[in-house]
């Protein structure tokens, strides 16, 4: 398990949780924007979620295609990013 490169604060633990739960972000995003491996990642989650979470989260995740860059289907290459979409409000 790597050690990241500095400490987290409380808005990158929020944002690795975040993009944890996507299923479209690869941990290899989250190793290149934050230096944790895929077992730094779990060993977060297990920390920070609670018992339940953690396990519905490890279930979803075990195995997913889309969680591994190298696993990833062709029609899924690009960018992470293009999936967060903000809605405005309507007026």
């Amino acid at each position: 398990m790597s050690k990241p490169s500095r400490a987290l604060d409380a808005a990158d633990v929020s944002r690795v949780i975040e993009m944890a739960w996507e299923d479209r972000t690869p941990f290899e995003a989250i190793k290149t924007q934050f230096q944790l491996d895929e077992a730094a990642v779990i060993a977060l989650m297990r920390q920070q979620l609670k018992p339940g979470s953690f396990r519905l989260w490890r279930d979803r995740v075990r195995g997913r295609k889309t969680k591994h860059a190298a696993m990833r289907p062709v029609a899924l290459e690009g960018g992470h990013r293009h999936q967060a979409r903000h809605r405005t409000p309507q007026r």
